[in-house]
């Protein structure tokens, strides 16, 4: 686990770039708001993937899921958050399954590609032994 408390803490770059997207342009934020901010959110995550777990630990699993965590959500009384988490999880649902079905028709494609030259090189192989034994023909004819 942490050594130490501050290596629970979320990095400072991801804690200022949500700060600066939630805030409107020209608002500043002092150092020590952004690290109150960061503690908070440390502690939010903490406390959700305690309460996750308890779900995962009621299902007798040691892998927390997407279900665990809207479970721990609706639990920790942020129900309002709960349809926005899901349909951010349905998005990323279904690019996963896109650059998954992406990939597969790419090694399909790989695959074909590999085959179609085999057998271009099995075809040149087959022409080469062809005129080999065009060649030992007309050799022995000549003899």
């Amino acid at each position: 686990m942490a050594e130490r408390p501050e290596d629970l803490n979320l990095p400072n770059a991801v804690i200022t770039r949500i700060i600066k997207e939630a805030l409107p342009d020209g608002v500043n934020i002092s150092k020590e708001a952004r690290s109150a901010i960061s503690r908070a959110a440390s502690v939010f995550v903490l406390y959700a993937t305690s309460c996750a777990n308890n779900f995962a630990m009621k299902g007798k699993r040691k892998t927390l899921n997407a279900g665990d965590v809207l479970s721990a959500m609706e639990e920790m009384e942020f129900q309002r958050f709960v349809a926005p988490l899901k349909e951010s999880l349905e998005v990323y649902r279904r690019e996963q399954k896109g650059k998954k079905e992406a990939r597969k028709d790419k090694d399909k494609k790989a695959d074909s590609e590999e085959q179609d030259k085999s057998r271009e090189e099995e075809n040149d192989d087959d022409d080469e032994r062809m005129e080999e034994e065009e060649q030992n023909d007309d050799e022995e004819v000549d003899n």
